[in-house]
């Protein structure tokens, strides 16, 4: 693919890279009077710090991001390049293309972020989420500063990421398999669709021992912590009224149909529990422990699992909702977001991340619920 970046500008928008009528290499259509347009994906070439001022600009944008990941560098003082075609995060070749140089440590790289992570803030919705993607080297000084930012009350989840397999480097300290995201919200609801993973056959071994016409199942109290006074979940049931300092969990007709259709288990001491089958329930929640290692043999560094993109991108954003990822990298946050049908925005300031996220984005299969990628690219 031949993609020459430095023609196009601010006032030539593309609407994706199209195959010419002679079927060669892809190019640019123009359209003009972007900011009166409606949201389209966007692909930015610049310093992200101008990009997101630039997106402050549009009132398409502003405010109505519902999600933000970003794995921005971690101030490893370091290069990292792509040789051959391939990106290594361990060994870098000296006669490699630079993809990105990551050479701001200390306080600097924190002012860096912290610059970047206020604009982002007024650019997020007030439903809107950040995930930030950092190592165990940073991630502390990085997380006092986004609750200075964002505000510890926002403040959802330090999450790690198991990374890799075991490593036998020689070291004075433990082997280091993982990394970190921290996940805070602008508010107080932000957008939440619970994840669920299913259970494994271990789960269900562990979970649910007893056995109702061949189907596991376990069972759990039909009453709550908290008294109500006045109310349906506090009238008797069978005669009993829930115990002290409870209140049944659903109201008393509830329970009257659960009983007829066998869902009540009654101990021996009459006791009333509900009885909740395996093959019913949607699956466990997804803790704060996540296993998603790099693909083996990246295209570009530091690429991500593209898996640990669907669930964030699907538990906290909507259809429809924008997407945005300022250090895009590769551009798999952009390419998930699109195959999730969620708007997206990307900005990267290097010329091998743009040509590898156009490819990633151009090689989406296209389906009856995942239209053909159309997008803007912008110098800014």
């Amino acid at each position: 693919m031949n993609i020459e970046l430095k023609e196009i500008t601010v006032r030539q928008l593309t609407n994706g890279y199209q195959d010419n009528e002679e079927g060669g290499a892809a190019t640019a259509t123009t359209t003009t009077n972007q900011k009166e347009e409606m949201m389209k994906n966007k692909l930015l070439n610049g310093d992200n710090l101008e990009g997101l001022k630039y997106l402050l600009e549009d009132n398409n944008v502003k405010g109505k991001i519902d999600l933000c990941y970003i794995d921005p560098p971690f101030a490893t003082n370091s290069n990292f390049t792509i040789t051959n075609g391939r990106a290594s995060t361990i060994s870098n070749s000296i006669n490699g293309n630079i993809a990105y140089s990551d050479k701001l440590t200390g306080t600097e790289f924190i002012a860096f972020l912290k610059e970047r992570l206020l604009l982002i803030k007024d650019l997020l919705s007030d439903k809107g989420s950040i995930y930030l993607h950092i190592d165990y080297k940073m991630g502390h000084y990085v997380k006092v500063m986004m609750d200075e930012v964002f505000g510890i009350e926002n403040f959802r989840n330090d999450i790690t990421r198991i990374k890799c397999n075991p490593k036998n480097f020689k070291r004075t300290g433990y082997g280091n398999i993982k990394d970190l995201i921290l996940f805070y919200s602008k508010g107080a609801k932000p957008i939440w669709n619970e994840p669920k993973v299913p259970h494994t056959e271990k789960d269900i071994e562990t979970l649910f021992k007893k056995r109702k016409d061949g189907r596991p199942y376990t069972t759990v109290p039909i009453h709550a912590p908290g008294e109500t006074i006045n109310g349906k979940s506090n009238q008797p049931f069978k005669g009993m009224l829930p115990p002290e300092g409870r209140h049944w969990r659903t109201d008393v007709e509830t329970l009257e149909q659960w009983d007829t259709n066998g869902l009540i288990e009654w101990s021996k001491t009459g006791n009333p529990r509900k009885i909740i089958f395996a093959d019913e329930k949607e699956g466990k929640r997804v803790q704060d422990i996540w296993e998603y290692k790099d693909p083996q043999y990246p295209t570009y560094p530091t690429e991500k699992n593209q898996d640990i993109l669907d669930l964030i991108i699907k538990t906290s954003s909507n259809k429809g909702s924008i997407v945005l990822d300022c250090f895009c990298g590769s551009g798999t946050t952009l390419k998930s977001a699109h195959s999730l049908e969620r708007h997206w925005i990307g900005i990267d300031q290097s010329e091998l991340a743009i040509k590898s996220t156009v490819e990633k984005i151009e090689s989406i299969k296209r389906d009856l619920f995942v239209p053909k990628p159309e997008f803007e690219i912008i110098n800014v």
